[in-house]
């Protein structure tokens, strides 16, 4: 694949005949390099006589793009043998029930820290399994910030731990990653392949695919060996992790997986995961640096608990915030407001967003503030 720097110079017209710059919370931006050989391969993949998505899922060739796409997982994040590598469906929403539904005994209980909206509909899932206690929680301030590790008040007995290490509508994100005496599990929807992770503490991870690996339709799993034995039995097959680290047993998304092995090779030709955070550092730094360096902007989040993905933000002048969201669009910056249940603005700095981009929303947040402050 021909790899185009995330940092390079594209154009964003105003009339949506030609790509702008997408600052979705997801489905989000693609890399324009997997776009361009998707399309280029979308009528006949690899000399099968056949689209990809019109091939067998047992196939030879499937076969081929599942794999590549497991090994460069397991490569970008150093991933051993130890961790099995699922490709599901039902978006993240599915993995707050199926979590539980696999590690939860009906006698037992897990801890839950609570940081934003996708936290608190995990927890509601668990306790339709059974008990789940909230360990920390940042509801009181409008979750600006994520409680520190040593203020969680956790049970030792707990099955696991479940975080959200970055809250895509709230806008906080974990400094690092926490290493406990009970497995840890995570949502990592809006972060993951977006900086190196220190697995140690972890059980499972998962993510819906379309912030940072792909597009909407597949589900990421990480699932570590060891916590895989430890669920409980019987399951429903559908449900039971054991059942799909065991073999491919139902026909899966195979399109978004066949886009998610491009986009995993795009980031590994790029320099892999260290070189991904490296930019990704650089985009939020600029945009947090305007929105500090006025008065005409304010953050929403404890400095120390920021978003590098997702940065949110209001203007000191609320009534204002519509007309920056519709000018922001005329001037060829997309979906930047923020999630209905918190209003306000949201700038999804994900991988494949150029560098470029940020620079534009900068340089028009100045002019925004020159012709209305």
């Amino acid at each position: 694949m021909q790899v185009t720097d995330p940092t390079s110079k594209a154009s964003a017209p105003s009339d949506g005949s030609e790509r702008q710059y997408n600052f979705s919370a997801g489905p989000a931006v693609l890399p324009e390099a997997v776009l361009l050989e998707a399309k280029d391969e979308l009528p006949v993949y690899d000399h099968v006589g056949a689209s990809v998505m019109e091939i067998s899922h047992r196939s030879a060739a499937y076969d081929k793009i599942e794999e590549s796409a497991r090994e460069h997982m397991k490569k970008l994040l150093g991933l051993s043998d130890d961790w099995h590598v699922l490709f599901l469906q039902g978006g993240a929403s599915m993995q707050f029930y199926q979590v539980p539904l696999n590690f939860l005994p009906e006698d037992g209980s897990a801890d839950y820290v609570i940081t934003g909206r996708w936290g608190t509909k995990a927890i509601k899932e668990a306790r339709r399994v059974g008990g789940a206690r909230v360990a920390a929680s940042s509801e009181d301030d409008d979750f600006s910030h994520v409680p520190p590790v040593d203020e969680w008040d956790l049970d030792p007995d707990a099955s696991y731990v479940h975080i959200t290490t970055n809250e895509t509508v709230n806008g906080n994100q974990f400094p690092e990653d926490p290493n406990l005496d009970v497995p840890v599990v995570t949502d990592a929807s809006s972060e993951l392949l977006s900086r190196p992770m220190d697995l140690d503490g972890y059980g499972l991870i998962y993510a819906g695919a379309q912030k940072n690996i792909g597009p909407a339709g597949v589900t990421i799993v990480l699932v570590h060996d060891d916590f895989l034995q430890q669920r409980k039995q019987p399951l429903p097959t559908m449900l039971d992790y054991g059942t799909h680290a065991a073999k491919r047993f139902n026909t899966p998304p195979v399109f978004p997986i066949y886009m998610v092995e491009k986009v995993l090779r795009w980031l590994d030709d790029l320099g892999g995961v260290d070189a991904m955070h490296t930019i990704n550092q650089r985009k939020s730094q600029k945009l947090y640096k305007a929105i500090d360096g006025s008065d005409f902007f304010r953050g929403t989040v404890d400095e120390d608990s920021r978003s590098m993905m997702n940065v949110t933000f209001r203007l000191t002048d609320e009534e204002l915030e519509p007309v920056f969201i519709k000018k922001a669009k005329e001037n060829g910056l997309l979906s930047l407001g923020g999630h209905r249940t918190v209003g306000g603005m949201r700038a999804s700095l994900y991988n494949a967003l150029p560098e470029e981009a940020v620079d534009a929303l900068v340089a028009f947040m100045k002019e925004f503030e020159r012709t209305h402050g």
